[in-house]
C-alpha cells in the first residue's frame, strides 16, 4: 500500500532548518518522505537521515528515494537517534526535524486501527510491533484507564468513559474500533455527542499511551539536541497542547540563562543560555494551508538553534 503524507507547514520548516547544502540533517519521523525529500532537495553533499518507526514509511521512503545517494535511510524510534547515529559513525549534524504525532497514512488506513470512522481492529501501534490499544483497553484496571483518558486525552468525562470500557468487556473482549466508539458514546452526555465525535480524546490518548509517544518526545527533543552543532537548528511540529507544552517547555529551558534572584548583585549559578529560539511564536498554517489541508489547523512549529557553549 502506498504511504501518503501530506508534509504540514513545509516551507516554513525547511527555510527554518537553514539548510546548508553539505550540512548533514536529520528528518526523525520520516513518514512518507515530504519533509525528506525537500532537505534532499537543497543538498549537494550533504546527508540525510530519515528515520521512522513504521516498517510501512519505512517502505515507501527506500523506494521513494533508492536512487538518491545524500539519503540514509534507519528503522527506529527518534527517540534513539543518537546511537542509531553513532553506530554510522555520525556523531554531530546541523539539523533536526520531528514531526510529531500520528501520519495520515496511518489515519486513513482503516486496518491500522488509529480511526474511529472506520471499523477495524483496535490496533493503533506505529512499529507494528508490542501490545495493542485492545490489549490496554481489556486490561487495564477502570483507575488505570481513567488515568491515561484524562492525562493523555484530557478528557473531563475519563472516569465514565472507563467504567462504561470496562462494563462492556464484562460480556465480551473490546476488539474494534466500532466497538470502542459506540461504548464512549454512550458514556458520555448527550449534549457532548452533539459536539463532535465524543471518542477523539479517548482514542488520542490510548494511541499515545500504546506508542509512549510523550516519553519518547522528552527523550528525542534531548537527544536532537546533544546531536546539533554549534549554529545547528531543531524544528518540532505538533499537533495538540501536550505535544506543544512539552516542546516550547524544554526549548525555554535551553534558552535561560542566569536563574539567580534579582537582587543579586553578580551571578553565581553560572548558567549560560545554550540555545536561542528562531522566532517567539510557534508558526501555523495559513489560510490557504488550511484550506488545502485540513489536518493541518492544530499545528504549530517550533525552532530553535544551538549557539556555541562560549558565547
Amino acid at each position: 500500500m502506498e504511504f501518503s503524507h501530506t508534509p504540514v507547514l513545509l516551507s516554513e520548516t525547511i527555510e527554518g532548518l537553514n539548510i546548508k547544502p553539505n550540512g548533514i540533517y536529520v528528518d526523525g519521523t520520516a513518514g512518507g518522505g515530504g519533509h525528506s525529500a525537500a532537505i534532499l532537495e537543497r543538498l549537494d553533499e550533504g546527508r540525510l537521515i530519515s528515520i521512522d518507526r513504521d516498517p510501512d514509511a519505512i517502505c515507501a521512503v527506500k523506494h521513494r528515494f533508492c536512487n538518491n545517494e545524500n539519503s540514509i535511510i534507519i528503522k527506529g524510534n527518534y527517540s534513539d537517534m543518537g546511537s542509531l547515529l553513532r553506530e554510522r559513525g555520525i556523531c554531530q549534524v546541523d539539523g533536526v526535524l520531528l514531526d510529531i504525532g500520528v501520519s495520515s497514512h496511518q489515519l486513513d488506513t482503516p486496518e491500522r486501527g488509529f480511526s474511529f470512522h472506520e471499523d477495524a481492529p483496535l490496533d493503533m501501534r506505529m512499529s507494528q510491533s508490542g501490545a495493542t490499544a485492545a490489549n490496554l483497553v481489556n486490561t487495564l484496571s477502570q483507575k488505570e484507564l481513567s488515568r491515561i483518558i484524562f492525562k493523555y486525552g484530557e478528557e473531563k468525562f475519563a472516569d465514565s468513559i472507563s467504567k462504561g470500557i470496562v462494563r462492556a468487556r464484562e460480556d465480551k473482549p473490546i476488539e474494534t474500533t466500532f466497538e470502542l466508539a459506540e461504548i464512549i458514546r454512550n458514556s458520555v452526555p448527550e449534549k457532548v455527542r452533539r459536539a463532535g465525535h465524543p471518542a477523539r480524546k479517548t482514542f488520542q490518548a490510548l494511541r499515545i499511551e500504546v506508542n509512549h509517544e510523550l516519553d519518547a518526545l522528552f527523550k528525542g527533543l534531548q537527544e536532537a539536541f546533544e546531536l546539533l552543532s554549534p549554529g545547528g537548528r531543531l524544528a518540532v511540529i505538533t499537533f495538540h497542547s501536550l505535544e506543544d507544552r512539552i516542546v516550547k517547555q524544554t526549548m525555554a529551558k535551553w534558552c535561560q540563562g542566569c536563574t539567580c534572584p534579582k537582587d543579586f548583585p553578580v551571578c553565581v549559578c553560572g548558567n549560560k543560555p545554550r540555545a536561542r529560539l528562531v522566532m517567539r511564536k510557534p508558526i501555523v498554517a495559513n489560510e490557504q494551508e488550511l484550506s488545502a489541508n485540513p489536518r493541518s489547523r492544530s499545528a504549530k512549529l517550533r525552532i530553535c538553534e544551538k549557539i556555541p557553549e562560549n558565547s
